[in-house]
């Protein structure tokens, strides 16, 4: 977004107050929930026309699984208890004819408790099965000795081909015939085939054999650094609160503090606390509890329009965020006005969430994920805003664009009229790694397990499911690190954990290692010299990457973040890589310069919460057409990468470019580039005017995106046009769901919404809404 005042002062905003009416949304977990990518894999495989037998193998021996379904003429709910055979458990269904749909969940024993899963579907005669995607025992990772691996299918019948040499397996590859040797480091790639179905997805784990010691082993109770504050309930009040208005004083001013170098992150240890914590630019405020619950804010954590200069408005309200805390609001309703990379995680406010300014001035933010309101949350002024796997008492306003998936209290699909958009779950997700303090006082790292289908916070009904890491396998990124010396950290076998800070790079740091999690609080910085791209990580199941800032250097690099090689075909549907409250910055700070932001060749990545922006206001020199150039904000190469949250802005050519099959998008904020010189330099390939910001590849045959709006503002040039804001393959399998662009201020125009469909954006800073295409 554009914030200068003067722009601000002559936007022209309606604002839409709505009371929603709480919608239930069914089809979440009933019970604590172990994860379907984690804990099993499932599949349903069409016998005749009228039979299908539903698979479910889960990774952890079960002494019993029973599968629920609904969907066969003349019978209510089924409950069956399935038959084990080889650690797959099978159930035939009959009396079905072609178009039935099934919808089936299972509910099986792990280790001594019970669990449920998420509800599925299965339409019959819907189309030629696809072969479930192999698997593999034990699982990919590192290993001190040599292991034997075994590769099954849940699809009965099925037969395995294999390599072992990393290249991608076909109908002549090397048959499987029962368990092989891994003696040493190798990357086994999978596929199932039968006749009459479609191949699996290609299955891959990569296992390291005795080539690393695995992390030096270091202190569970770190030196974080002079940027953490670490506060612990027996302290004051009064100390506790004399330092964070100090940090706040130094990181709250719009105009000095935005584009500034200091980092910092509040920590608070379990217990209850009774402060008021402003939150400042390049600061994260997080509780070192395992669970929401366990550290309580009598107080507030508030986001304002907090400077005199900011005229009432949050619309610069960046770089700041919010995790896995309680707070009981002094007035009942906690304040939270932010604009983008700003994420809300795993929050437990008790009472309401105000998401604008006191002043009911513009914010644009914005995203909550993981997080519970008990009030009302209002948008009221927020221009768009993102909310996932949540739970509200209520919803409360819309201008343009508010899109939930997977959260109760979210009001129905009601776009354009008011501009809500509800999917009842999120496909895939996976909550974010995070820091907390163990019950004997050290630091450990939680790692959330994946979920399919989600609704609701992952700590509904509990603690959220999953596994942790002792921070002495973390190697703490600290003030004085090189790029050399994280890359020996990694080479060494460790996760990375970035304390607040800027660090120069001048090599590309490689992430190789399959599940590695790089965790940053505060904002850690990382700048590329010498125009090197900045992180590169290896085409292998399961690393996370979560709160990073990559600010690109003075000479231009290609990429900032690499997620896969090149032609990377392997599948990581059971243990994808996420990349999760990342964000991408060209110039503002400094004259950055960089041809891609982030680049995702690997399959079933998950996208969940980026800001990709080329600034388009910062420190003096540090922007301008020629000055801070860039292409793209997001490549998408690889097959079924979802994206959770995606904002992206003001790229010099596509905003996005999504070459994949089977990508999904929900909730896209952009706005074009507001410096474009001239119509002349600013025409796409294809000679229409203008570069679409979200262009799908004509090759694509299947995608899905919902809640998507682009927004120009051609303030350079008024008589600059884009044809369009979204170019996509007219087929049927590649679909759009309540789209809209805008012209702010009415400087310059979109012909078009998405291809040639909808109308030109009017004056007046109205949208133009299309809610389905095709």
């Amino acid at each position: 977004m554009n914030r200068t005042l003067d722009k601000l002062r002559r936007r022209r905003r309606g604002v839409v107050a709505l009371t929603a009416a709480a919608l239930l949304l069914g089809g979440g977990l009933t019970a604590p929930a172990a994860l379907a990518a984690d804990d099993y894999t499932q599949s349903v495989s069409q016998l005749s026309s009228t039979q299908v037998q539903i698979n479910f193998t889960p990774t952890t021996p079960a002494l019993y699984v029973d599968v629920h379904y609904t969907g066969v003429p003349g019978l209510g709910q089924q409950n069956v208890r399935m038959t084990n055979g080889s650690g797959t458990w099978r159930t035939t269904v009959g009396g079905l004819s072609s178009g039935n749909v099934l919808d089936y969940w299972f509910t099986y024993e792990k280790s001594g408790p019970q669990y449920d899963t998420p509800h599925f579907s299965y339409t019959v005669g819907g189309g030629t099965t696809t072969v479930a995607a192999p698997t593999f025992s034990p699982p990919g990772g590192t290993y001190a000795g040599a292991q034997t691996v075994t590769i099954s299918s849940a699809t009965a019948g099925a037969t395995i081909r294999y390599t072992v040499d990393g290249s991608t397996p076909t109908a002549s590859s090397t048959l499987y015939s029962g368990p092989i040797s891994v003696p040493n480091s190798r990357t086994v790639n999978a596929i199932a085939l039968k006749s009459g179905s479609a191949n699996s997805p290609v299955s891959s784990a990569t296992y390291t054999i005795g080539t690393q010691a695995g992390c030096p082993t270091q202190s569970d109770t770190p030196n974080f650094g002079p940027n953490v504050r670490i506060f612990d309930p027996s302290m004051s009040a009064a100390t506790i609160q004399a330092q964070l208005d100090t940090d706040f004083n130094n990181q709250k001013d719009t105009l000095t503090a935005q584009f500034a170098e200091r980092r910092v992150a509040h920590l608070f240890k379990p217990g209850t606390y009774g402060v008021h914590d402003n939150v400042g630019f390049y600061t994260s405020v997080a509780g070192l509890g395992q669970n929401p619950g366990d550290v309580v804010i009598n107080g507030d954590i508030t986001v304002d329009a907090f400077n005199a200069s900011d005229n009432g408005v949050a619309l610069q309200n960046f770089w700041r965020s919010a995790e896995n805390m309680a707070v009981n609001p002094s007035s009942g309703n906690d304040r939270w006005a932010v604009a983008q990379a700003a994420p809300f995680r795993r929050m437990d406010i008790r009472g309401g969430l105000q998401l604008y300014p006191a002043s009911y001035g513009y914010a644009s933010g914005g995203y909550i994920a993981d997080s519970k309101v008990s009030g009302q949350a209002a948008s009221v002024s927020q221009q768009q805003w993102y909310t996932r796997d949540s739970a509200l008492g209520s919803w409360n306003g819309g201008v343009w664009n508010m899109v939930f998936s997977g959260t109760s209290g979210a009001p129905a699909t009601t776009f354009p009229n008011p501009p809500e958009t509800t999917l009842a779950t999120t496909p895939v997700s996976r909550d974010v790694p995070y820091l907390y303090v163990d019950g004997t006082g050290k630091y450990r790292v939680f790692l959330p397990s994946l979920r399919t289908n989600a609704s609701g916070p992952s700590w509904a009904n509990g603690s959220t499911p999953g596994t942790s890491a002792p921070m002495s396998q973390f190697y703490v990124v600290k003030s004085g690190d090189t790029a050399a010396s994280i890359n020996n950290a990694l080479a060494a076998g460790c996760n990375l954990f970035f304390t607040p800070g800027i660090y120069h790079l001048n090599q590309t740091l490689n992430v190789t290692r399959a599940n590695t999690t790089i965790l940053g609080i505060g904002y850690p910085t990382l700048v590329p010299d010498n125009g090197v791209n900045a992180m590169q990580v290896s085409d292998v199941d399961g690393v996370r990457l979560k709160g990073l800032l990559f600010d690109a250097g003075t000479t231009n690099s290609q990429a900032l973040l690499t997620v896969g090689q090149s032609g990377s075909s392997a599948s990581h549907a059971s243990n994808p890589t996420t990349v999760q409250d990342v964000f991408f910055r060209i110039g503002g700070q400094i004259a950055g310069k960089a041809t891609n932001s982030l680049i995702v060749n690997s399959a079933d990545t998950i996208i969940d919460h980026i800001w990709a922006w080329r600034a388009d206001h910062g420190n003096a020199g540090t922007v301008g057409w020629t000055t801070n150039t860039a292409d793209t904000g997001l490549v998408v190469n690889g097959t079924n990468v979802t994206a959770t949250g995606l904002f992206v802005e003001h790229y010099q050519k596509y905003q996005v470019i999504w070459n994949g099959q089977g990508g999904k998008t929900i909730f896209f904020q952009n706005e074009m580039p507001y410096d474009v010189p001239n119509q002349a330099s600013w025409n796409a390939p294809s000679g229409v005017a203008g570069y679409a910001a979200y262009k799908v590849a004509s090759n694509v045959t299947s995608h899905e995106a919902w809640g998507l709006g682009s927004y120009c503002f051609f303030d350079t040039n008024p008589a600059v046009s884009s044809y369009h804001a979204f170019e996509v393959p007219n087929t049927s399998g590649v679909r759009f769901h309540s789209l809209l662009t805008v012209s702010l201020n009415y400087r310059g125009t979109i012909t078009h919404v998405i291809n040639d469909t909808g109308g030109v954006t009017p004056s007046g800073t109205v949208p133009v809404n299309v809610v389905n295409y095709p």
